[in-house]
């Protein structure tokens, strides 16, 4: 990391809408957002966009990164993720990869301050056809953020239990907003940083629920990993942030 970097940034575009933020990490000034709604155009905008806050010229003084990691669109979260790896990497800055449902289930804790007296909440979005995409988050002081991620988000097919015994008042949509999400990363990021945590970009990796492709299970019973999910970066071997 140089001297000069400075600045946090934040990408989410877990959604058909691609949102960037970027705030000093002294936090010495308020976040700067922009959203783009650019559904299957991301691609082709995703540079530009990001240089409408921070010029390619200035990347040198990022010093950190904050990503959403899905679930979402299959190529909007990847293209995003593999961004925000290849600039941590070449860079060698920390970068964080949050579940877009975390910062979802931290504007819900605010909007209903009695989340915080429950042991757990669940938050779903349903796939027609095919299941039920659900998480479950509780309200931790020790956690970062204050919000522990007590089951990342899977594919419940249907017909599959989940949130067993919790009240419905408790089985909450999981309604990803990311002009205002990209505020809750920005947020996660501040705080990881005043902890000093390492974040390792090689961890980082998208979540898909469900496949973009029909994979069936090998005689081991182990389910291939997409190849693009773990795919490497160029250059992937001359350092880490």
């Amino acid at each position: 990391m140089s001297a000069q970097a400075s600045q946090l940034v934040a990408l989410h575009s877990s959604t058909d809408c691609l949102a960037v933020g970027l705030q000093p990490l002294s936090g010495s000034e308020p976040p700067q957002v922009r959203a783009f709604p650019l559904g299957r155009q991301l691609s082709g905008a995703l540079l530009p966009c990001l240089e409408q806050l921070l010029p390619a010229e200035r990347w040198p003084e990022i010093g950190r990164l904050v990503v959403a990691t899905g679930p979402g669109g299959f190529t909007s979260t990847r293209l995003t993720v593999v961004l925000a790896r290849t600039l941590a990497q070449q860079l060698a800055v920390p970068l964080h990869g949050f579940c877009s449902f975390l910062p979802v289930a931290l504007r819900l804790l605010r909007q209903r301050p009695e989340l915080a007296e429950v042991e757990r909440f669940w938050l779903i979005q349903d796939l027609p056809r095919r299941g039920t995409v659900a998480g479950c988050y509780g309200a931790d002081p020790a956690s970062l953020g204050a919000m522990a991620e007590l089951q990342p988000p899977r594919l419940f097919l249907p017909g599959e239990a989940f949130a067993q015994g919790l009240a419905p008042a408790l089985i909450l949509p999981a309604a990803v907003e990311a002009p205002l999400d990209i505020l809750e990363l920005l947020a996660l990021g501040q705080a990881a940083a005043a902890q000093g945590l390492a974040g390792p970009w090689q961890p980082v990796l998208p979540i898909y629920p469900t496949s973009p492709v029909d994979v069936t299970p090998q005689a081991s019973s182990q389910v291939p990993t997409p190849a693009l999910a773990n795919a490497p970066l160029p250059g992937a071997g001359s350092g880490g942030g």
